[in-house]
């Protein structure tokens, strides 16, 4: 491992898959030698600049994530805490840099991922990928939720594959009443100069419709009721 975070360090877009192999197989399994490798990820990160960081951060961000999952996992973050507040803060200054909705909702969700957020700490990119995948709270059939390119609606088919798929549109959050972490991400993302994606969180925060029976639900509690912690 010592090799591999040499090589990554020299390299890290060009190693940063063949790392994360290693250290959190498909971004949701952290081993011992995962939350070992968190001081050295923040060395690296804290000796490159922020437009240089991105990669590092996006190997340490998902590694952080995982910890929760398991007991020595919780124990490893409350150890290495020092080295996640540093983290923490070298996202914080890469977040206020110029980017794409893709590039910068990825940092975000690892920003998150460092402050224990729950949830958005994993699901927030698919914001960027512009739709969510959900099931009606009352009749439990499987929904598309598009939030992005694509439109703003909820329906029960895939709606790339078909022309005649029947959608439900989609009612945003009024910004002025969103709390909690909907409010925080709305903000965050209006001060760092995204504003696709800040109206894009006021409908993942607002409210969808299902097609098939008609209930109104919260975008954002179907997708937390979807997750997997």
């Amino acid at each position: 491992m010592p090799a591999l975070l040499d090589r990554f360090e020299a390299d890290p877009a060009g190693v940063w898959s063949e790392l994360m192999d290693r250290l959190c197989p498909q971004l949701d399994t952290a081993f011992p030698a995962s939350f070992a490798a968190l001081p050295r990820l923040a060395a690296i990160a804290a000796a490159r600049e922020p437009d240089e960081r991105r990669w590092v951060l996006l190997a340490a961000g998902p590694i952080v994530s995982c910890a929760r999952r398991s007991a020595e996992g919780v124990t490893a973050r409350r150890f290495h805490s020092a080295e996640i507040a540093e983290l923490s803060r070298l996202a914080e200054e890469c977040l206020r840099l110029p980017a794409d909705i893709e590039d910068y909702t990825a940092l975000l969700q690892t920003a998150l991922a460092f402050r224990d957020v729950e949830v958005w700490d994993e699901r927030l990119d698919d914001l960027a990928h512009g739709a969510y995948e959900v099931d009606c709270p009352h009749c439990g059939v499987d929904l598309f939720v598009a939030i992005g390119e694509d439109g703003f609606f909820s329906c029960s088919d895939d709606y790339a594959s078909r022309d005649d798929v029947e959608k439900t549109p989609l009612r945003p959050a009024d910004p002025s009443r969103l709390a909690g972490v909907g409010k925080q991400l709305y903000d965050m993302a209006r001060a760092d100069g995204q504003s696709e994606l800040a109206r894009r969180l006021s409908y993942l925060f607002g409210e969808a419709a299902c097609p098939d029976c008609s209930t109104v639900f919260t975008v954002a509690d179907r997708v937390i009721a979807n997750t997997t912690l």
